[in-house]
């Protein structure tokens, strides 16, 4: 009897471009989830176009209608726990989560920057890179704790800085090389490979210190 897929939820804001890059490799069987249910907390996200087109469940409740962080949160997890999901995939998520939120799914969160964290954490990333004179970016999986962008690395896509691009142009080789690391890595996860304990990532029952590499061109 084969294990069941890692049941997945996925939290959006926008266009969803990560989550098609999840909805791709899943259709292609490069990645072993279930894409239970996509939530926006903006009705006009494009993403939710993304995920009804793909046959996955959406759902989406408004921030503003509630009177602050944690009451959303609770609000958001009432509704993805109907779903028993094993993963939550922040994919263009535009929240900041409360502590309560990062408890309640504890090592069940994934996030991905626009960065090579620890470096650049934060807005703005692509700008900031270029204005350092930075030979190398990338972006970087992560576990999310409450420490923003600060949570345990796992997987970063590193590529080479081109002299002269703009922020626009690096943006869009960054969200590329996100769209090939971020589905490994929750692949991984729903492998059983990777864990959070302890605030240590285990890969494959080893403790990961540093976060394993891929270089793209």
């Amino acid at each position: 009897m084969s294990k069941p897929l890692c049941r997945t939820a996925v939290l959006i804001s926008g266009s969803g471009s990560n989550l098609q890059s999840f909805i791709d490799k899943t259709a292609q069987g490069e990645i072993d989830l279930d894409l239970g249910v996509v939530f926006s907390n903006k009705p006009d996200a494009y993403g939710l176009t993304r995920a009804k087109t793909a046959g996955i469940a959406t759902e989406c409740l408004e921030h503003r209608n509630y009177a602050d962080r944690e009451a959303f949160d609770r609000a958001v997890a009432e509704v993805l726990d109907d779903y028993q999901p094993d993963l939550i995939v922040l994919a263009g998520f535009m929240r900041i989560l409360s502590p309560w939120f990062v408890k309640h799914y504890e090592g069940r969160i994934l996030n991905i920057h626009p960065a090579l964290l620890p470096a650049y954490p934060g807005l703005d990333t692509h700008q900031r890179v270029l204005d350092a004179g930075e030979e190398l970016h990338g972006s970087t999986v992560h576990f999310v704790t409450e420490e923003l962008d600060g949570g345990p690395c796992i997987l970063q896509g590193r590529l080479a800085v081109d002299p002269g691009e703009t922020a626009d142009e690096l943006c869009a080789r960054v969200q590329a090389v996100e769209h090939q690391i971020y589905p490994e890595a929750a692949h991984w996860f729903g492998q059983g490979r990777l864990q959070l304990r302890n605030g240590q990532t285990l890969f494959d029952n080893k403790p990961l210190d540093v976060p394993v590499i891929r270089d793209f061109p």
